[in-house]
């Protein structure tokens, strides 16, 4: 039986052990169902690839009076991700990381979808957004394509949408997602068959505009007299890359990886292939019957990012997605720690990141976030049962609970939730972004209600009971800096599991301090906790 995650860093941490093992990456996009199977090699560390399967669904063709995924195309995705479960169950596969992207990101039953693929699947699927899609996507190239000390910039073409990167070895500098895709343009702009000269016109300066922002953002992020190189992946720069390769030498280049195109080459291609109508584009070798509806506005994305860039050439990487759900996973497990050591800390950074454009007074979140986790260790297994996942999330929510006050002191727990769950935190999911925004909306005033729709939101009772759990560990924290200047040096926790009693010596930072205020901070709000785990907290000051 495949052991899959709903979320793998909020689940218990999967173990991972020194011997070689199986784990598969499964990318629901808008236009297709792809996966990847791997072996890692914790001891290298690295990965191959065993088996690659892909389905195109269609997902992106969306009710156009709703903008919900339709019960058809639900239903060729689901069937896609059984056969890829089937085959990863066939292999051996130790683990199934899936994700989801933009057709399921911006429909309003996305969520819904994802959840007929647990119950019926057994499979979880994190939603991942835009700029975290061109992380992984970042990290993917990263492992199969040497950077040296030169920035490159990528592009990654989807049917919903195409992520624009700038980075070097070290890190991302700029990550875009724009709501450009090869499924979204046809079906929004391409009428004719063949397409028409108007149609072709317009969607070149629709894409422009589209594309300006980002390509902006990436000169803005250059250094004087930097020259860095254009690398293509996704589905429609490799059929282009096919197309060219069959006509020119009359074989598939082997390997794909490091093929590649010009702009002239790509001018070619988009002239043959817009005065063609679908069947005979079609007839060409090296475009299925699915990529020949959707191959020109692709074509022309590349195109047209291309003449923005001044790139005279660009280069075909067989790794992207996928492979960086892979990579993601090795670095969340500590697999990687040389030249990826930087990209490890990617969760971290964000948050900081994050703090500092609401201004969040760091020093006091760093005190409140010691205090948590000190109370998350030892109340572990006598209280709760979380595990270094859920440690993390409460990490993050304890730096950011004070965020609010950006906006306005007065209901400021709330004004945290909105802009933790609105944040663009890199390295986090969807779900976890939702619950490190719960467990600090709950640091003060009334707990979770059945009211409350962003609690009840949360998908499992489990979810439900972490952020009750998690939140009322965080109200103590924050009791304990009451005076925000780092009165009490710790707190030593003892549990008396015959009386149910939690008693806590609380040690003063300056010799004297009889930190009443903490201590009165303390008694008001421990009632929550008492209720959440059912025992009752008994405080003392330990000179």
């Amino acid at each position: 039986m495949v052991n899959s995650i709903y979320q793998p860093s909020v689940d218990t941490p999967f173990s991972v052990s020194q011997t070689k093992q199986v784990i598969a990456a499964i990318d629901i996009g808008t236009n297709s169902v792809h996966m990847v199977v791997v072996e890692v090699d914790p001891k290298l560390p690295a990965f191959h690839i065993i088996a690659k399967e892909k389905d195109t669904v269609r997902l992106g063709d969306r009710d156009p009076d709703t903008g919900n995924l339709t019960e058809e195309a639900i239903a060729r995705a689901l069937k896609a991700i059984k056969r890829c479960k089937d085959l990863a169950e066939s292999l051996k596969v130790r683990q199934i990381i899936a994700v989801a992207t933009s057709a399921t990101r911006e429909a309003g039953n996305g969520i819904a979808f994802l959840h007929r693929i647990k119950s019926e699947l057994g499979i979880g699927v994190n939603l991942i957004s835009g700029k975290e899609e061109a992380r992984r996507i970042y990290l993917g190239v990263l492992s199969g394509m040497d950077f040296g000390d030169r920035p490159h910039v990528m592009i990654d073409i989807g049917g919903g949408s195409t992520e624009l990167i700038l980075a070097d070895i070290r890190e991302p500098r700029f990550l875009s997602s724009t709501k450009v895709g090869a499924v979204r343009l046809t079906k929004e702009f391409v009428h004719c068959d063949p397409i028409s000269k108007e149609e072709l016109n317009y969607l070149k300066a629709y894409v422009r505009g589209m594309l300006e922002r980002p390509v902006e953002e990436i000169w803005h992020n250059l250094q004087l007299n930097e020259n860095p190189r254009l690398v293509g992946t996704s589905g429609t720069i490799e059929t282009l890359a096919l197309i060219h390769a069959l006509d020119r030498q009359g074989t598939e280049p082997n390997p794909l990886n490091g093929y590649q195109l010009t702009l002239e080459d790509i001018e070619e291609v988009i002239d043959k292939l817009s005065e063609m109508s679908y069947e005979e584009r079609f007839d060409i070798p090296g475009i299925s019957d699915k990529r020949a509806e959707i191959i020109v506005p692709g074509a022309i994305i590349l195109l047209e990012a291309m003449k923005m860039l001044k790139m005279k050439s660009v280069t075909i990487c067989e790794r992207a997605l996928r492979e960086g759900i892979i990579v993601d996973w090795m670095l969340t497990h500590g697999l990687i720690s040389d030249r990826l050591r930087y990209q490890n800390e990617v969760r971290n950074r964000n948050v900081f990141k994050i703090a500092h454009k609401y201004q969040v007074d760091l020093e006091y979140g760093q005190r409140v976030a010691n205090f948590a986790l000190s109370l998350f260790e030892q109340t572990k297994e006598h209280l709760h049962q979380w595990g270094q996942g859920e440690k993390e999330l409460l990490w993050a929510a304890a730096i950011l609970h004070n965020c609010g006050i950006y906006i306005s002191h007065s209901a400021h727990h709330k004004h945290s939730y909105y802009l933790i769950r609105n944040a663009e935190l890199l390295g986090f999911t969807e779900l976890e972004l939702a619950l490190i925004a719960n467990i600090a909306r709950y640091h003060r005033k009334s707990k979770p209600k059945k009211k409350h729709t962003s609690y009840q939101d949360l998908p499992s009772k489990r979810y439900q009971l972490m952020v009750r759990q998690l939140s009322s560990i965080l109200r103590i924290a924050v009791a304990l800096d009451r005076r925000n200047k780092g009165a009490i040096e710790r707190v030593k926790c003892d549990f008396d599991a015959r009386q149910k009693i939690l008693k806590m010596a609380v040690v003063p930072h300056e010799i004297g301090d009889d930190c009443a205020l903490e201590l009165w901070s303390l008694e008001y709000k421990k009632p929550i906790f008492e209720e959440e785990f059912d025992i009752q907290i008994a405080a003392r000051l330990e000179s």
